[in-house]
Parts: C-alpha cells; structure tokens; sequence
C-alpha cells in the first residue's frame, strides 16, 4: 500500500510562484510513477506533470510546459511541483497520484484508460487576478 500526503497549496496572485511537495509513504519510489493533477470547479481532473517509473523522465501538459517543474528527492521520498507564472486558471485542487503501470504521456495528456490506483488527499491553490 502507498500513501501519499500533499502540501503547499495556498493563495497566490496571478504571476507568483508555489511549490507544491507530494510525501509517499514508502522506503523507495523505484517502480512508481508519480504525477500531478489538478481539478477546478466544474471542470474535469486533468493531468499537469509526471515523472516516469522507468527512467525518471519528466512530462508535462502543454497549459503548464515551460512553467511548472517536477522534480524529486529520493532520500525525502517526495515529488516537488515547482509552479511558476501562475494563472488565474491555474487554481483548482492539486492531487498526487502513483502507479506503477501507467505512462506518464498518456497522464499528461488525460488518455488514461484508468486512474491511478493510489491518490493523496489534495491541496488547493487559488490564484488572483
């Protein structure tokens, strides 16, 4: 069983910066994929970023490339979501998942034919214009 505890969310004006963190509850992330989604007020949950089980590679959703970072800390055990330039329709509650089968392209780009099996508890970021 994994467990995953998110943090960092908060109030931001638009343009600010967050760093999101993603704790999980195991002695290694080897062999999980772990990613960020997000999900507004009406809207459907959407990928945002991903870092693969298998080579660590790093993806992202064309709305957030080249503004968000996903990183990670294997000694902490935890997945950053560095968030820069951030807008107002950026807001919404932040989730992180894991899984070790789904592919972190087809997470960012909400073609999963399933939905991860392991989930934190959310974080909202709320963004002002």
């Amino acid at each position: 069983q994994l467990q995953l505890v998110e943090s960092g969310g908060g109030l931001v004006q638009s343009g600010g910066s967050l760093r999101l963190s993603c704790v999980v509850s195991r002695s290694s992330m080897d062999g999980y994929m772990i990613a960020w989604f997000r999900q507004a007020p009406g809207k459907e949950r959407e990928g945002v970023s991903c870092i693969s089980q298998n080579d660590g590679g790093r993806f992202y959703a064309d709305p957030v490339d080249g503004r968000f970072l996903i990183s990670r800390d294997t000694y902490k055990n935890t997945v950053y979501l560095q968030m820069n330039r951030l807008k107002p329709e950026d807001a919404g509650i932040y989730y992180c998942a894991a899984d070790e089968w789904l592919a972190c392209q087809a997470t960012v780009k909400n073609q999963l034919h399933r939905p991860p099996r392991y989930w934190g508890q959310g974080t909202q970021v709320t963004v002002s214009s």
